[in-house]
């Protein structure tokens, strides 16, 4: 378990995270090794029974540990626990059993569960943990981001073109009117890659990729994103000028290029 080799530096917060997420991991490569079917969600997103299997694990697992906390998940949506009216602080553990799912289904490696703590409204930890690709990282607010139990930072190329742009579904962004903004960057940027899922903003977090965007994303895609990006020494911003998780787009970078990307997507 990834939580025995932590310090004492970090809370018994991040250590519950990390252990569920292992857990969740165990039962998602159960499930994948296997061969899974998806069904269609009314919003027509795929689910199987790996998600919603992984995602009640965990909210009992919060329930249990932490009964005065709240919960936002991607297939039970909003709950309060029963202790959750009693305390005045809001803390919100933000799930996403398995991010990836269309892939994950197709026996693809690059999935993820994804768990966040929001306390009064800022992500104070996050953790993206990647099991077929024996994959985990997590950062908590002061304490740096970390992979498999090493510091991580971002890249320090300051250069747009030797840089590397990652970008998600490319359907949602020239639907969102960026078609020429992405044909600035590809002429601009060294390479224009799209990974999928976790890895398009996790090799920013490691510094193999300068800035990552999504378009058309729910909060617990994005919860852990922004922490480790972060601590990483990088930068998240959502494309109306703000850190919001709640809008469904954001762009991540180093830092170095912030200002030369959110040049070229303004429209």
């Amino acid at each position: 378990m990834v939580s025995k080799h932590l310090t004492s530096a970090f809370s018994k917060e991040l250590v519950f995270a990390l252990d569920i997420c292992e857990q969740a991991g165990k039962v998602a490569m159960r499930h994948w090794s296997a061969g899974v079917k998806t069904i269609s969600k009314e919003d027509g997103s795929p689910v199987t029974i790996a998600d919603t299997e992984c995602e009640r694990m965990i909210r009992m697992a919060i329930e249990k540990t932490f009964p005065k906390d709240r919960m936002l998940g991607e297939e039970e949506g909003e709950t309060k626990n029963a202790e959750a009216d009693k305390t005045a602080s809001v803390r919100k553990w933000i799930i996403d059993p398995i991010d990836g799912t269309y892939g994950y289904a197709r026996g693809l490696t690059v999935f993820s569960t994804l768990l966040a703590l929001e306390e009064n409204g800022e992500i104070i930890l996050g953790v993206v943990s990647a099991p077929a690709a024996n994959e985990i990282y997590w950062a908590e607010k002061g304490k740096g981001a970390w992979k498999n139990g090493q510091r991580i930072e971002v890249s320090n190329c300051a250069d747009l073109s030797q840089s590397q742009f990652n970008f998600g579904g490319l359907n949602r962004i020239l639907q969102r009117g960026f078609i020429k903004a992405m044909e600035k960057i590809a002429v601009q940027t060294a390479k224009q890659r799209c990974p999928g899922d976790y890895l398009s903003f996790a090799q920013v977090f490691e510094g193999k990729a300068e800035a990552s965007l999504e378009i058309g994303v729910k909060p617990w895609d994005l919860a852990p994103m922004k922490i480790i990006i972060e601590e990483a020494g990088g930068t998240y911003s959502d494309l109306a000028g703000g850190k919001s998780i709640y809008l469904g787009d954001c762009l991540v970078t180093n830092g170095h290029l912030e200002k030369a990307f959110v040049q070229l997507l303004t429209i």
